[in-house]
């Protein structure tokens, strides 16, 4: 029989004991050695039945075995100093905390940042992630922890999380979507203060509610709030918008999203409203994914803030038209309580936006919200943004529907693909973000100048180079994977608390301790990893054979699978084509004279999954299956299934080298080799992503790439395929096998030392964090405080008068002052054919530059008039442009222009060139790039 209802029955612990359950609720156990070991020592032979995980742990620990260890003195010893340890870690003063509360721009840092994202992988007892990007941000948070930084994570709770991975007989990727319970996860309900779970509400056409109540992990001192649509009160389809991660067509996703970015701010509201946390002046948007969080601040600004008064622009107000049955902000009645939800009826106080007194107009409430949004892009290709039918969006969006007081053409206009290769038809999140936020980033310095690239249409009239995009690198926290023999290693040179901080943190003097480790540790450290990755393997391949169907008997061969003494590379990640995972079987002869090489032998672990839909991931899985399927190399090579943290913090820290080759420059920035080099493993990667940047020969290989123009993209992953085979053979396994007079590879370990003290450093969470919050956090929360009633107003009115008026802005004429010489010299030589006129001028003259603008109704304060050189190849093309400010000379002319001057000093011999432009200039806007206009000589139109 089966049980109609399921209940998750939690223990009592014995007085003694209570400290246990605080322990096991706060995810830092995740990443704290003292506090997982306790929890180990409290059962250890239920520690592993648990998946190390706390919370399951004390739900199956014994009655008798509690009583027992609340009578052991030792234990209740460490508990005590565990709980003490956490105490100090929650309250006390981090690194944000002992800045100078000033800022690095002279304002207060923020009080608060949210930080959205669809997914986090925090730890595997929470399976909420899918793929580096969950990765990525459940790191954001642990290193935002350790620095101290008030973060709110924003995410959903998936009941069937990711899916689970196995094969079939034949190597075909199944999947399992195992139910999750919250009651067995490590997450508790939000609570109004009478007790009832909090909600929030988003109406949905037809009449329709979609309900959510809001479940809280604690990620260290950072509260993670996670919303969940399956619950009684939804319809069957409303409570299966939480169903799994990405999964279901565009309609499901566009309700995933809409919840995640308007629900998630509802949630954030009510958190901050029960709890006291100081309301956020900054809100991240991790990916497009959360984009719809600024059109609910949008809303809230433009909605009364208790004078009484209605919205200031077209729309219905808030459910006017609904009969009250979906109330804005999600008081919907049931359980809740009175104000459960909080959104636009949450008036002043901690959990409230920030109060502008009145409602603002739209274009003031764009401009207030943008101010405070960061939006970080971590997509390479166009074909990797959530782009949605505009009627499909239309429909959930205005009257009778969600975010009813917001005109549905304004919100159409965020998400529209205006460049001339784009779809009119289709909303584009990746656009709608960016227009929403007024800084913006991608995740690597690569990726940056790629994502520039892929939005340049965004803002016409300027180069690649100056789209307002920049770049901070990812990073990984360090504490979450780092083997703990590693950590011991640090923590015998300096100390357990110097140790901390300099995983926590970086200090490039903290990590140089490791240039002190002899090479003989070093090595046997390595060994000593190899080897508990070489039992992991073998247990995880024979369960994965067991599922595929062999018998116990078939398995003798898995005791003799890989070998503790030879080189070992790694490579797992997700499976889409551009990883290129089969990139190591375009010449199988050679991969098993590697393999099975006598005296360099080479042995690879692989591991990954391909999205459910995609059967061509699926085929490159079976593909690599069935190939280490085959007897003559089962023992050298093996295909993992399953691949989530659990088994990454096994894999990372036993791989010598760690293999990566995408397509260049497909990879956003690739973090997993930065987790191998964490541990002193090696990397051998296509200069892409963070590799691209930070790669030196002391810290691993470059694979050479043939992306070439006239690369067909067979014959270019042949040859990529051939550097591969190359690097191993004649570079990497000679290097890996050398050994010394004491059996060492000396330059081995001298490279394992430069990757773990001059890389280890850079590869950080706690650096990424840091450069957020220095570079874009704190200067968000200043352009958002800059914005009140008044300013928000003026600088929308400025703008649209600006955009209305930008027609008659424009540059007359241009003319340079000696000591230009010309051409006909004698002796001189000719001067190649091309546009415009030239001349000549010597390496560091100062050149004096005159231009005549027209600025129409615009007044000199309203732009800024600069002139733009550098180098020009043969087209006139300028590269490595430089801009200097040219300064008004004078009033206007009768009629109306202006002469601007200026100087340019030319720093570089060869070809040499320059323009002047036009752009509008406000002290309010982040770059002169904002709005997107510019006028250039010879351009009369304006340029939207």
């Amino acid at each position: 029989m089966k049980a109609i209802r399921r209940l998750t029955v939690r223990p009592v612990l014995p007085e003694p004991l209570r400290p246990l359950g605080e322990l096991a609720r706060n995810l830092r156990w995740s990443w704290h050695a003292e506090t997982r070991e306790l929890f180990r020592s409290a059962d250890p032979g239920g520690w592993g039945a648990a998946g190390a995980d706390p919370v399951r742990l004390l739900g199956s620990v014994s009655a008798a075995r509690l009583a027992e260890l609340a009578r052991d003195r030792s234990f209740l010893r460490r508990l005590s100093d565990a709980s003490a340890d956490l105490d100090e870690y929650l309250h006390g003063p981090r690194w944000y905390q002992r800045r100078d509360p000033q800022g690095p721009d002279g304002g207060p840092l923020p009080a608060a940042i949210a930080y959205f994202s669809p997914e986090f992988g925090v730890t595997a007892a929470l399976p909420q992630y899918s793929g580096g990007l969950g990765i990525l941000a459940g790191d954001h948070l642990k290193a935002a922890s350790d620095l101290g930084v008030p973060l709110i994570g924003v995410g959903l709770l998936y009941r069937h999380g990711y899916f689970r991975q196995s094969l079939s007989p034949d190597g075909w990727q199944l999947e399992h979507y195992p139910v999750l319970d919250p009651g067995e996860l490590p997450v508790t309900l939000l609570r109004e203060p009478d007790g009832t779970p909090a909600r929030v509400t988003l109406a949905l056409p037809a009449g329709r509610c979609l309900y959510a109540r809001i479940h809280l992990a604690r990620v260290g001192r950072v509260p993670l709030l996670m919303l969940d649509s399956d619950i009684e009160d939804n319809e069957r389809g409303e409570r299966e918008v939480t169903d799994r991660l990405y999964g279901g067509g565009s309609e499901h996703r566009l309700l995933q999203e809409m919840l995640l970015g308007i629900g998630g701010v509802r949630a954030v509201r009510a958190y901050c409203r029960i709890t006291g946390h100081p309301a956020p002046e900054v809100f991240h948007t991790n990916e497009g994914h959360a984009g719809f969080l600024g059109l609910e601040r949008i809303r809230e600004l433009g909605e009364a803030h208790g004078d009484g008064t209605g919205p200031q622009w077209g729309g219905t107000g808030p459910r006017g038209d609904r009969d009250g049955e979906c109330a804005e902000g999600g008081d919907a009645g049931g359980d809740e309580g009175p104000g459960a939800g909080t959104g636009a009826g949450a008036g002043p106080g901690a959990g409230a936006p920030l109060d502008f007194g009145a409602p603002l107009d739209f274009d003031a409430a764009l401009e207030a919200v943008r101010a405070g949004t960061v939006f970080t892009t971590h997509t390479p290709v166009p074909a990797g943004i959530d782009r949605f039918d505009r009627d499909l969006v239309a429909r959930h969006f205005g009257t009778g529907a969600e975010l009813a007081s917001v005109p549905v053409d304004k919100i159409l206009a965020l998400g529209t693909e205006t460049y001339s290769d784009g779809d009119p038809g289709l909303f584009n999140m990746a656009v709608m973000g960016l227009r929403l936020a007024q800084r913006a980033n991608g995740v690597s310095t690569l990726h940056g100048a790629v994502s520039r690239g892929m939005f340049a249409g965004l803002w016409p009239g300027f180069d690649p180079e100056e789209v307002p995009i920049t770049s901070i690198t990812n990073g990984v926290h360090a504490p979450t994977w780092i083997a703990p023999e590693v950590h011991r290693l640090g923590a015998r040179r300096i100390g357990a608390r110097r140790a901390e901080e300099a995983l926590a943190t970086g200090g490039c003097e903290l990590w140089n301790a490791v240039v002190d480790v002899p090479d003989a540790e070093i090595w046997h450290l390595r060994r000593t990893l190899r080897e508990r990755l070489v039992g992991e393997v073998r247990a995880r391949l024979r369960a994965s054979w067991r599922q595929r169907g062999a018998g116990a008997a078939e398995l003798g061969w898995v005791d003799q699978v890989l070998d503790p003494d030879v080189l070992t590379i790694g490579f797992a990640r997700r499976v889409p084509s551009y990883k290129r995972l089969t990139l190591m079987l375009r010449d199988r002869d050679r991969l098993r004279e590697l393999l099975l090489h006598p005296s360099r032998p080479v042995q690879i672990v692989v591991a990954g999954k391909a999205h459910p839909a995609d059967d061509g991931g699926k085929r490159l899985i079976q593909e690599l299956v069935r190939f280490a399927d085959d007897p003559r190399v089962r023992h050298r090579i093996v295909f993992l299934p399953d691949y989530g943290m659990g088994l990454a913090q096994k894999l990372y820290p036993g791989c010598d080298v760690w293999l990566n080759n995408p397509l260049r420059p497909l990879e956003a920035c690739g973090t997993s080799g930065m987790k191998a080099a964490l541990n002193g493993g090696l990397n051998l990667s296509v200069l892409d992503g963070w590799w691209d940047e930070w790669y030196e020969p002391d810290f691993g290989w470059a694979i050479p790439t043939a992306d070439g123009s006239t690369a067909h993209e067979e014959r270019r992953d042949d040859l990529e395929a051939v550097a591969l085979y190359d690097l191993i053979e004649n570079r990497v396994a000679p290097c890996f096998y050398q050994r010394g007079p004491e059996g060492l590879p000396r330059r081995w370990v001298e490279m394992v030392r430069r990757t773990m003290a001059v890389l280890g450093p850079k590869v950080l969470a706690g650096r990424m964090v840091r450069e957020y919050v220095e570079r874009l956090y704190a200067p968000a929360a200043r352009a958002h405080r800059a914005l009140d009633r008044d300013t928000a107003r003026e600088l929308a009115r400025w703008k649209a008068r600006v955009l209305a008026e930008w027609g008659g802005v424009a540059v007359d004429h241009v003319e340079t002052v000696e000591p230009i010489e010309a051409p006909e010299s004698p002796g001189a030589p000719a001067e190649p054919p091309g546009p415009g006129p030239r001349g000549r001028a010597e390496l560091g003259a100062a050149l004096t530059v005159r231009a005549r603008v027209a600025l129409g109704t615009l007044g000199p304060d309203d732009v800024e008039v600069q002139a733009v050189a550098g180098r020009v190849d043969p087209d006139d093309a300028i590269a490595d442009a430089r801009v200097s400010p040219l300064k008004p000379v004078g009033g206007a002319d009768l009629e109306g222009r202006r002469m601007y001057e200026g100087t340019l000093t030319p720093d570089r011999t060869g070809p040499f060139g320059y323009t002047v432009r036009v752009l509008p200039c406000h002290p309010l806007l982040a770059s002169h790039t904002d709005p997107g206009l510019v006028s250039l000589p010879g351009d009369r139109s304006p340029t939207p």
